[in-house]
């Protein structure tokens, strides 16, 4: 039994490891955007992130290998939608959506300051579920994608 635990956690590190796919939006200046509808996306994944955390506090303490298979595969969903998460914001609100002030303006800066923090306070809740499975990391990244999505 031992032989097998260590084969499927090696396994799920593998799986872990490979890189994410998630497409924010283009970087070709179309013009064509809608932050709500990456807020909504964003939501959509926190709504995943919680209840795979759920999933996997149902399986714990479950020790056959269909217990185990599950409780791998609803990490690597929760990993997989926290890491679209910081992709949207990355990509789409920092990247194209989050513009550098010209110096001297003031109301400008503070501004772009209050959305990089937004943005960031973001991405660290996101990070922060996939270290855990505590549904109050879940509650927090809802709190601040809303903070994202109502701009000082």
């Amino acid at each position: 039994m031992k032989r097998w635990g260590f084969a499927a956690t090696a396994l799920a590190l593998a799986m872990l490891m490979e890189p994410a796919v998630a497409s924010a939006h283009c970087q070709v200046p179309c013009g064509i955007y809608d932050d709500q509808a990456r807020i909504q996306e964003m939501l959509e994944d926190a709504a995943t992130i919680r209840k795979a955390m759920k999933e996997v506090h149902a399986l714990s303490g479950k020790t056959e290998a269909q217990s185990a298979n599950q409780r791998i595969r609803w990490t690597m969903t929760k990993e997989a939608h926290a890491a679209n998460v910081i992709e949207v914001v990355s990509v789409y609100f920092l990247t194209q959506k989050t513009r550098i002030p010209a110096e001297g303006d003031a109301s400008a800066r503070k501004k772009y300051h209050a959305r990089l923090e937004a943005c960031h306070r973001v991405m660290h809740a996101a990070m922060r579920t996939r270290q855990t499975v505590e549904e109050a990391t879940a509650d927090a990244l809802v709190k601040a994608i809303h903070a994202l999505s109502h701009p000082q």
